[in-house]
C-alpha cells in the first residue's frame, strides 16, 4: 500500500502564462503531489482540422515536472470542437423524446457514433505519442454518462443496435421467442424492423429495453476501449476513468476491466441536493457536511470496479454551481471527507479545481482559490490534512466480512418494470448499505460475478433480478430478497417461479406494491413498506406482519425478506445477522460512521453537533485516528 497522495486539477489554458510557475510552486508548497490537466483542451491542442498545436502543452508539462509534480493526463474526447462535429453532423446524442443533445457545453457525443469513436481514438493517439513517456496516469475520457448521456436514440444508435441483435440472436424468430413478441402482434420479420424502444404509444416491451439497455453499456465499453488500446501501445503509466456518483446507465465494471484504476468525483453536497432519496428534513440537517453513507458507498463501489485500486479524481473544496441549492462546506468537511476517502482505501484525492474560473458554466464552482487568487476556505484544511498524511506513515487494508452486492443490470430492470411509482434498486441496496455502516461495521460492495464471494460470512444480495451459480454456491449467510431472482434474463417471469434457490423452501406466489401511507406494521419491530410478496414456504418465519403474512425467512444458510423492509426492520434484523455470525457491531451516534484498516481505525463525525462514541468525544467535522 503506498501512502496516500493530494493533487488538484489545473486548466493552464484559462490563465495567463504569467501566472502558471507561481501556480506550480504555490501546489508544491500546499503538498500536492499529482496535477490533472488536458481533460477539456481539444480545442486549444486542435483549433482547426489537422493543426496541432503542442507548445503550451509541452510548456506546462515541463514545468510541472520540474517541480517534481505527476501528471494525469486527460484525453479531451468528452469536448469535441465544434470543427469535429461539422466533420460528424450526425455525431450528436438524441434524447428520448427525439430531442438533440446539441453542442454548446460538453458530453455532446453518441456512443453509437463510429465516425467520432474513430476521431477520438485518433486524437488520444496524438497525444499519447507525445506524452507517453513524460506523464504519470492517463484519464480515459471525463465522467461518462454525466448529464443523462449514456442512453441515445440516433440513427447512429438504430443501426448499431440492430447488429448487435443480430449477432446476439442470429435469426428474427429467435429474437421473437426470447422477446415474447407475439404479444400484441409485435413479431419482426427482419432485423431491420426493429425500431429503438422509445416513442411508443404506451410503454415498450421489457425485454426490448433491456436489450437496449445493455448493448448501449457495450457501445461505453467500446468507446472507452478504443481509447485504452491506443494509450497502451505508447504509455505504460495507469490508465483511469473518472465515475460519478449515482450514474447507473452503463455497467463500471466492465469497464474497469480494460483499465487499472477507478476513480470518482465526489461531490456530497451536490449530491445530497440533487440525487439523495432523503427527505427534506434530512436534506436541511445535512445539508453542509452531506449524507453520512452516500461517500464512502461509492467509496467501496469504485475500490471493487478497481480490483482494488482506486482514487477520487475530484474532491469539492467548496460550493458547487451545479445543484437546485448550494451550500458551502461545515468548517473542517474537506478534511473529513479526504480521510474518509483515505480511510477506504484512495491512493489520491484531487481536488476541483485548483482555481475558480471567473468565466463561462462553471464560475459559481469553488476552488482552492478563488479568482482574485487568494485562498479559499477549503486551502487551510488541506495543509493540515498534508502535514497528518505525512505523519501518519502506511495504511494497510482489509477485506471486509460482509459483501453487499450491486449491479447494474438489476438497476436497469427495475427502471424499466419498477410495478410501484417509488421502488428503485439503487435505492434497496443503499438503504442496505447504510443501516450496516450506522451498526458501525464495514462492506464491500461486489458484483454477483465476483469469484471471491466465498470469503464473506454475510452476503447482501437485495433485489438482484438475475442470479448465477458464484452467488448461490457461496457458503457464507445470503441475505436474498425482495425481488430477488424474479425475471430471467430474457426479462421473462421464470418456472419454477422465483426465488428458486436450492436449500431454500420459500415460493412466490403473487406480488403488490403499496403506496407511500399503506406501509404494513411488522410484529417484531418496524414496518413492510412499498414491496410485499404472498408466498408459500418450508422455512423458519424470523417475522411477519401484525394480520399474519410471513415477511422474513430463514432456512440453511440463507435469509429471504418477502418484502421491502423499512430501516426500523433492517436494524433489528441486521443485528441478528451479525450476531449470528459473529461480527461485532456497534450502534454509531447520529452523523457518526468508522473504518477498520489493518492498523488504523478511522472515526469521524458528519452531524453538526458534538458527539461520543466509546469515551471518544468528536466535535462537528472532526476526525479521529487511532491505532491499532
Amino acid at each position: 500500500m503506498l501512502k496516500p497522495k493530494l493533487g488538484t486539477c489545473y486548466y493552464p489554458e484559462h490563465w495567463s502564462r504569467d501566472i502558471w510557475k507561481s501556480d506550480v510552486i504555490r501546489m508544491v508548497e500546499l503538498g500536492l503531489s499529482w496535477v490533472r490537466i488536458g481533460e477539456f483542451s481539444w480545442s486549444k491542442i486542435e483549433p482547426k482540422e489537422g493543426e496541432l498545436d503542442w507548445e503550451w502543452l509541452d510548456c506546462i508539462v515541463e514545468l510541472l515536472r520540474s517541480h517534481k509534480l505527476d501528471i494525469i493526463m486527460g484525453t479531451p474526447t468528452a469536448t469535441p470542437p465544434k470543427w469535429v462535429l461539422d466533420k460528424y453532423p450526425d455525431m450528436l446524442a438524441i434524447d428520448e423524446l427525439g430531442n438533440v443533445r446539441g453542442f454548446g457545453s460538453r458530453r455532446h457525443y453518441c456512443f453509437s457514433h463510429l465516425g467520432y469513436r474513430k476521431e477520438a481514438e485518433r486524437i488520444t493517439r496524438e497525444m499519447v505519442s507525445r506524452y507517453g513517456l513524460k506523464v504519470q496516469a492517463w484519464q480515459v475520457d471525463n465522467e461518462y454518462g454525466c448529464h443523462d448521456t449514456t442512453l441515445s436514440y440516433s440513427q447512429a444508435a438504430l443501426e448499431g443496435f440492430r447488429d448487435w441483435l443480430s449477432q446476439k440472436y442470429q435469426s428474427p424468430s429467435a429474437l421473437n421467442k426470447a422477446w415474447g413478441n407475439i404479444f400484441w402482434s409485435m413479431e419482426i420479420n427482419e432485423f431491420s424492423d426493429i425500431e429503438l424502444p422509445n416513442l411508443t404509444v404506451t410503454e415498450p416491451n421489457p425485454a426490448h429495453v433491456m436489450d437496449f439497455r445493455r448493448y448501449t453499456s457495450d457501445q461505453v465499453v467500446k468507446f472507452n476501449n478504443s481509447q485504452v488500446t491506443a494509450l497502451r501501445k505508447f504509455s505504460e503509466a495507469p490508465l483511469i476513468h473518472n465515475y460519478m456518483g449515482r450514474i447507473t446507465a452503463f455497467d463500471h465494471y466492465e469497464v474497469g476491466d480494460d483499465l487499472d484504476i477507478a476513480s470518482w468525483d465526489s461531490y456530497p453536497l451536490g449530491f445530497l441536493e440533487m440525487v439523495s432519496d432523503a427527505d427534506e428534513k434530512f436534506k436541511a440537517k445535512y445539508a453542509h457536511q452531506g449524507d453520512p453513507d452516500f461517500q464512502s458507498f461509492h467509496h467501496d463501489l469504485y475500490r471493487t470496479v478497481g480490483s482494488g485500486r482506486w482514487w477520487v479524481m475530484e474532491q469539492q473544496p467548496g460550493p458547487v454551481n451545479w445543484a437546485a441549492y448550494n451550500p458551502a462546506p461545515l468548517a473542517g468537511m474537506v478534511r473529513l471527507w479526504s480521510w474518509e476517502a483515505i480511510a477506504h482505501g484512495a491512493e489520491v484525492v484531487c481536488y476541483f479545481r485548483w482555481r475558480q474560473a471567473p468565466f463561462a458554466q462553471e464560475q459559481m464552482h469553488a476552488g482552492l482559490l478563488r479568482v482574485d487568487n487568494m485562498p479559499a476556505p477549503a486551502w487551510n484544511e488541506i495543509s493540515k490534512l498534508n502535514s497528518e498524511i505525512n505523519s501518519l506513515g502506511i495504511i494497510e487494508q482489509k477485506d471486509a466480512h460482509i459483501a453487499l452486492i450491486f449491479d447494474y443490470q438489476s438497476q436497469w430492470a427495475w427502471e424499466i418494470q419498477p410495478q410501484a411509482a417509488d421502488f428503485d434498486y439503487f435505492r434497496e441496496v443503499f438503504d442496505t448499505y447504510s443501516c450496516l455502516k450506522k451498526l458501525g461495521v464495514d462492506v464491500d460492495v461486489c458484483s454477483s460475478n465476483d469469484p471471491n464471494l466465498n470469503k464473506y460470512k454475510i452476503i447482501f444480495a437485495p433485489s438482484l433480478f438475475s442470479t448465477n451459480e458464484i452467488l448461490e454456491n457461496c457458503s457464507g449467510h445470503l441475505v436474498l430478497g425482495p425481488r430477488f431472482n424474479s425475471k430471467t434474463t430474457e426479462f421473462k417471469i421464470p418456472n419454477p417461479l422465483p426465488p428458486n434457490v436450492m436449500g431454500l423452501d420459500v415460493i412466490v406466489e403473487r406480488v403488490e406494491t403499496l403506496r407511500p401511507n399503506m406501509s404494513r406494521p411488522l410484529k417484531g419491530a418496524g414496518s413492510v413498506i412499498r414491496w410485499i410478496e404472498g408466498i408459500s414456504h418450508n422455512a423458519t418465519v424470523l417475522d411477519e406482519t401484525k394480520d399474519g403474512a410471513p415477511i422474513i425467512l430463514q432456512q440453511n444458510n440463507k435469509t429471504y425478506l418477502a418484502a421491502c423492509l423499512d430501516l426500523t426492520a433492517k436494524n433489528k434484523l441486521f443485528k441478528k445477522l451479525l450476531k449470528d455470525q459473529g461480527i461485532n457491531y456497534v450502534e454509531m451516534p447520529e452523523g457518526v460512521r468508522q473504518r477498520s484498516t489493518k492498523n488504523h481505525k478511522f472515526i469521524w463525525n458528519y452531524s453538526n453537533k458534538e458527539q461520543n462514541i466509546d469515551g471518544i468525544t468528536l466535535a462537528p467535522a472532526e476526525v479521529k485516528i487511532i491505532s491499532i
